[in-house]
């Protein structure tokens, strides 16, 4: 992921934070999704021979758009954030 120019350490540790936080709460709601849907745990070692295929990839699947998108969420609200406080609409110092 390339910085831009101009970002300040504070505000890629806060997007850090943010992400890290949607990772978490992300992949405890999807945990929580399938245990409800499915009636089962999610499988722990999707690599495991003993997993059907069918539901290891599903389980993939939804766990990186899930989580991915929850990420990009929360670093882009973090960083509207960031950017409205500065002054001017692309987030360069005035």
């Amino acid at each position: 992921m390339a910085a831009k120019k101009g970002s300040s350490g504070g505000s890629k540790v806060v997007n850090a934070l943010a992400g890290a936080a949607a990772t978490f709460v992300a992949r405890k709601v999807l945990v929580l999704a399938w245990k409800k849907i499915t009636g089962k745990e999610p499988p722990e070692h999707p690599e495991d021979p003993q997993v059907a295929l069918s539901e290891a990839l599903i389980w993939g699947i939804v766990v990186g758009v899930g989580v991915s998108t929850a990420k990009l969420l929360a670093t882009r609200a973090t960083s509207g954030r960031q950017h409205k406080g500065s002054g001017k609409a692309d987030g360069t110092p005035v």
